[in-house]
């Protein structure tokens, strides 16, 4: 295109721009006050300058992994239901894949765990998901002590759960059948001290994400805000805690995605949303209005699979899943 169209173009772009971001003219609308193209509490003119500016959200958080793989969550998608327990013990439950298999385990292997009983030992596993949807299990486990609720999460082939009726979590290696190593979360509420909204004795719950693995709980001095603790994972040793801002008994759930724990507002409302986080990075939270939807009305379980990139959950003998978006400002 010859040089002069463009000199042309741009000339009367530039008409265009003056135009519409220049103050009124008195002379042209004699009814209106001149206004000074700088005078920003002009509600005219923070409109204009709004519909100029605003840009699409995923322009301004870029819909991609920083070079850690890491992020802030902007976006949860709807459920997909893998499959639907057969008895009453499945009502609540946690099912959960390992984002760190270790031989023979690979990261198709799945294990589900029903929750509801006062001796909670089986431990279902399945080779692959064709498996896991038809219900066909290659092994069950039976662990040597009761779990409690639905806070357990499987992490580098151990199982990590919390012992019944107590502060105590273990570590079960899934390969030797064994249980390894046993430590109790100082001060940990349990059995109904502090559980989130919907109950089931969810007074400790375990997860994992990209920085490791982590304990939610609250303490009698915390009066009842969450505490997070790092936990080493061969050992269960606390290696730092943080005392939260948000009350436990006043979410239903969270999760862990690259050390920040995410909430959520009920375990039954259908229009739910991801309402805090709490970034361990700065030790801050922020108000959030994720949406989150509880399809079957029950979540007694949502956890995070850093590999699959998706939040697991359970809901109402449903098992499903949700894919999600993380971003970077």
């Amino acid at each position: 295109m010859p040089r002069s169209v463009y000199t042309r173009f741009y000339a009367s772009l530039s008409r265009v721009l003056t135009l519409f971001l220049s103050p009124p003219s008195p002379c042209l609308f004699p009814s209106l006050p001149a206004v000074s193209k700088w005078d920003l509490e002009s509600f005219d003119y923070q409109e204009l300058k709004s519909e100029l500016t605003e840009v699409p959200a995923s322009n301004v958080f870029e819909e991609r992994p920083s070079p850690t793989g890491c992020g802030e969550l902007v976006w949860v998608g709807e459920p997909v239901t893998f499959r639907r327990a057969e008895t009453i013990a499945g009502k609540y439950g946690v099912w959960m894949k390992d984002p760190e298999p270790v031989p023979p385990y690979t990261r198709e292997t799945t294990w589900r765990v029903d929750a509801i009983g006062t001796d909670i030992r089986q431990v279902f596993e399945y080779d692959d998901a064709d498996q896991f949807m038809k219900g066909y299990p290659s092994k069950v486990h039976v662990l040597p002590r009761s779990m409690e609720s639905t806070g357990a999460i499987i992490y580098r082939g151990s199982l990590y759960f919390q012992r019944h009726k107590s502060r105590t979590v273990a570590k079960y290696d899934l390969k030797t059948e064994t249980i390894t190593v046993q430590k109790d979360i100082p001060s940990a509420g349990y059995h109904g001290q502090f559980p989130y909204s919907w109950g089931g004795y969810t007074d400790v719950d375990l997860a994992v994400d990209e920085m490791g693995l982590w304990v939610t709980y609250s303490t009698d001095k915390a009066k009842g805000a969450i505490v997070l603790s790092k936990l080493d994972p061969e050992t269960l040793e606390v290696e730092q805690t943080w005392e939260t801002n948000i009350r436990k008994q006043a979410v239903a759930n969270s999760f862990m995605i690259c050390g920040t724990l995410y909430t959520i507002s009920s375990y039954s409302a259908p229009d739910a949303t991801v309402n805090f986080a709490y970034h361990t990075a700065t030790s801050t939270s922020e108000p959030l209005s994720i949406r989150f939807e509880n399809h079957y009305g029950y979540s007694s379980m949502v956890d995070y699979n850093p590999t699959e990139r998706k939040l697991f959950a359970w809901d109402n003998f449903n098992m499903v899943t949700y894919d999600i978006r993380l971003s970077t400002i």
